[in-house]
């Protein structure tokens, strides 16, 4: 059986592997959830209960149904902690770098499996794995000891675990937390007037959303010191964008937050710091960890949709978040300024867009965009009392790895429910690689070859 499997390895693509991988890691964490030492007495866990959680914490996504602290034993946490860490980083990325991490020799195989779950590039894979987990664990350490100046004094030696709890889950944007002994399922809301909270958590989100390429050229250009008087290494064209986008969605998502629910959700804190802190919070969860600092299910319409919109673009490549991607949505905006203008081919800063790439992102908001209009159709058919909006921003949250919920999750029916799970899974692997991953190969057109025009009519 082990030779099978090695062959198995050697002889599929890295795409599919990566693919499978995720789903071994959400199946095997759904048979631990279900261990009755998992679940606190007079509470019971259903299989399916407990496949979505663990789906929710290996897609890094936060939906749940329960609240994490009240229904799940410290042992039920642990599992949950374990899902979202490698879910977060990947098991391919996880494995390969404690594989360095080791001093073990990388094999070629191996090096072609974290170049595709990195997005990486092959020349230094090594060196980015070993700094992607070093880099992780020292960013999740710091937030814990952040975060404990708050829990430590109000919650005792249980604020240490909340905090670590709190740090792992939003630098994977995972969105869980164990604050249920606050407020139950009540996420940040208790502490939505603390910028020591609510900022230590919308800086690993951020940094945990940028991508691990963009984090190592960042540290490469800026950490580094200059050796022989050479100059710094200048950030690269992805990290130019990465970064460009994060900033931009960041203060247009705050603005419009502060606007629209000035005098609704956010009327309740106390002042004008206090709500724009939490305004920031809700720019920055729904790309993509899931945490909420204030009643969502009381937001305008208008503002859900907004939500939607962040939700669905996403984060950055690479990272440990998810929808479409905000270089996607670059892509894609600067085809349609290319159409308007009436250039032949997508342009950047003075750089053309290959056209391979401006495909892939057509198909990739264009399978998103299926994917979430057919679960939102599901959830509002199966689910009674759900509206549309609140159906959409469910859907989306669950495509684009987000949690955030309007209060339906709770009330999803079973069928709702395993289409969520289906959703989270493609939203974390992506839907273009998932097509990929289980699409038959069958004889394919030469790319030297000519073929003729076909005129199409459009718009």
């Amino acid at each position: 059986m082990l030779a099978n499997l090695k062959m198995w390895l050697h002889k599929e693509p890295p795409g599919r592997i990566i693919v499978v991988s995720f789903a071994i890691i959400i199946l095997t964490g759904s048979l631990l959830l279900c261990l009755p030492a998992c679940t606190r007495p007079g509470k019971s866990t259903s299989y399916l209960d407990a496949l979505f959680t663990a789906g929710s914490a290996t897609c890094v996504t936060g939906l749940t149904l329960f609240d994490t602290y009240r229904h799940w034993t410290t042992l039920g946490r642990v599992f949950i902690l374990m899902l979202i860490q490698v879910g977060g980083l990947g098991l391919v990325t996880f494995t390969t770098g404690f594989t360095l991490l080791m001093r073990k020799k990388l094999g070629l195989r191996n090096m072609e499996l974290a170049v595709e779950n990195t997005n990486g590039d092959s020349g230094d894979i090594g060196s980015l794995v070993r700094m992607i987990l070093k880099f992780t664990f020292s960013c999740e350490g710091i937030g814990a000891l952040i975060l404990m100046i708050r829990f430590l004094p109000q919650m005792g030696a249980h604020g240490i675990w909340v905090s670590v709890f709190l740090a792992v889950s939003a630098y994977c944007n995972a969105g869980f937390d164990i604050l249920g002994s606050v407020m139950e399922n009540g996420n940040l809301i208790p502490y939505a007037a603390d910028p020591l909270v609510c900022l230590t958590i919308d800086m690993l989100i951020i940094v945990g959303g940028l991508g691990f390429v963009v984090i190592a050229d960042i540290c490469h250009s800026k950490l580094q010191p200059t050796l022989h008087g050479q100059h710094r290494h200048s950030l690269g064209f992805h990290s130019r964008i990465v970064l460009s986008m994060a900033i931009l969605l960041i203060i247009l998502g705050t603005i419009v937050f502060m606007v629209l629910e000035y005098k609704n959700t956010l009327a309740s804190l106390p002042n004008f710091g206090a709500k724009l802190n939490a305004a920031l919070l809700q720019s920055v969860s729904p790309r993509t960890a899931g945490f909420a600092s204030v009643d969502l299910s009381k937001e305008y319409d208008f503002t859900k949709i907004f939500t939607v919109l962040l939700m669905f673009i996403g984060a950055a490549p690479g990272s440990t978040g998810g929808g479409i991607k905000t270089t996607t949505m670059l892509v894609l905006l600067c085809c349609v300024h290319s159409v308007l203008r009436g250039q032949p081919e997508a342009i950047f800063h003075h750089r053309r867009i290959d056209k391979f790439t401006v495909y892939r992102a057509l198909a990739i908001c264009g399978v998103g965009m299926l994917v979430v209009l057919i679960v939102t159709g599901i959830i509002t058919s199966t689910t009674p009392n759900v509206n549309g909006v609140d159906a959409l921003y469910e859907a989306t949250s669950a495509f684009g790895t987000v949690g955030l919920t309007a209060g339906v999750t709770p009330r999803l029916s079973p069928i709702s429910r395993i289409a969520i799970i289906l959703t989270m899974y493609i939203g974390r692997v992506g839907p273009v690689s998932l097509g990929l991953a289980v699409s038959i190969k069958h004889g394919h057109i030469h790319t030297d070859s000519v073929l003729p025009e076909g005129k199409i009519i459009v718009g």
